[in-house]
């Protein structure tokens, strides 16, 4: 059975560790389409940017 990620930070770790992971941000297929050569992530803490980045 899958667990739940809570305060994982680390893709990998989700993955391989069988835990329930969906992202419905679509932030790699933005950044991807973006195309900018730097990339800003304001986000407040524990804001999923340690994961997202991991996600790249």
């Amino acid at each position: 059975m899958k667990k739940v990620p809570i305060g994982i930070s680390d893709f990998k770790k989700l993955i391989t560790e069988n835990y329930y992971y969906v992202d419905k941000s679509l932030f790699i297929k933005e950044i991807i389409d973006d195309g900018s050569e730097v990339i800003l992530l304001p986000r407040p803490r524990r804001f999923g940017k340690t994961l997202n980045m991991s996600m790249l």
